[in-house]
C-alpha cells in the first residue's frame, strides 16, 4: 500500500503529519525544509535529513542547523 498522496508533490510533507513529528531531543516542534529536504528542530538547532521518504531521526544523521532566520521583532 502507498501511503503517498497523488495530490502531493513528491518533496512535501503532509501537514498532519509535520504535527505530530517531534525532535527526538526536545520533543519540540519540527519545521518542514523542503528545499534540502529536512526536518528542523529550531529548538535544538539540528537538521533531521528526509531520505527516500523516510524521516531520518538517528543521532548519526544529523546536522547542526546553522540557517540564520530574520528576527521578527522590531
Amino acid at each position: 500500500m502507498n501511503s503517498v498522496s497523488s495530490d502531493r508533490p513528491s518533496n512535501t510533507i503532509d501537514p498532519k503529519l509535520l504535527e505530530i513529528l517531534v525532535c527526538p531531543l526536545t520533543k519540540g516542534p519540527l519545521e518542514y525544509d523542503a528545499e534540502k529536504q529536512e526536518l528542523i528542530s529550531r529548538s535544538a538547532k539540528l537538521a533531521y535529513p528526509i531520505r527516500d521518504g523516510t524521516f531520518r531521526s538517528c543521532c548519526r544523521k544529523r546536522r547542526v542547523n546553522s540557517n540564520k532566520t530574520p528576527s521578527t521583532s522590531s
